[in-house]
């Protein structure tokens, strides 16, 4: 009997079911945890049933990129196209929210997953849309970088938590030498909890900057820019 159930398991698993199972058990345990053998162990299944529908653990989580970028909010009908862009881009950032390892595996495709190209094409479309040349948008999209996924290649890396007396002294003997650094490190108070440095708020930093970029878009369209003006 037992035979039969285990068959009947493996006869309903497919490749969709596998990858969001994958997700779900990174959320849960993390990306390092994560294999072949911990997956099918959550399915209930043998390894060897997971390589029906996934050929190694790159294509696993190749599969489990296009998964994410599923949960991306489509384009709003009608808005604008920095209003529209701004959207997708901010829904981008709160589905890798949802996923913290999502972002470290995007960085580590050595080419871009079907879903991921989609999401590119629908995102340089809507700039094509409002008007943008082919030219500015190539440069727009160097610009925003890894931000259009919905996170950003920090400056200022996270650090561990350090105890307040000692962070005191690390920055007055870092003041002499590096003045400017510490200037604006000392800038904004901060909380804890940021993924920026130790206290930055992280959202307001990355819509602060997608709108600044935003801004400077519209305005080198205003402006008729072109790539070639600048030789």
């Amino acid at each position: 009997m037992a035979q039969q159930a285990d068959a009947g398991q493996r006869a309903r698993l497919n490749r969709d079911r596998v990858l969001h199972a994958a997700v779900a058990l990174a959320d849960r345990v993390g990306i390092e945890a994560l294999s072949m053998r911990s997956l099918a162990q959550e399915l209930g299944v043998v390894p060897m049933a997971l390589y029906k529908h996934v050929a190694n653990k790159e294509q696993l989580l190749d599969g489990m990129v296009d998964v994410i970028v599923g949960e991306i909010d489509s384009p709003a009908h009608g808005a604008d196209w920095k209003s529209a862009v701004r959207e997708r881009i901010l829904s981008a950032r709160r589905a890798l929210l949802r996923h913290p390892w999502a972002s470290r595996v995007i960085e580590s495709r050595s080419a871009p997953t079907p879903g991921a190209l989609d999401y590119l094409d629908s995102v340089i479309g809507m700039f094509r849309a409002g008007g943008l040349s082919a030219d500015l948008t190539h440069h727009v999209m160097h610009a925003l970088g890894s931000r259009v996924w919905g996170f950003t290649q920090e400056l200022f890396p996270a650090s561990p938590n350090v105890d307040p007396d000692a962070q005191a002294v690390m920055f007055r003997e870092m003041a002499a030498r590096y003045p400017y650094i510490v200037e604006i490190a000392a800038a904004r108070t901060h909380d804890g909890e940021s993924v920026v440095n130790q206290g930055c708020d992280d959202q307001f930093e990355f819509e602060f900057a997608i709108d600044l970029l935003l801004d400077g878009f519209e305005r080198l369209h205003r402006q008729g820019w072109t790539s070639a003006d600048q030789s």
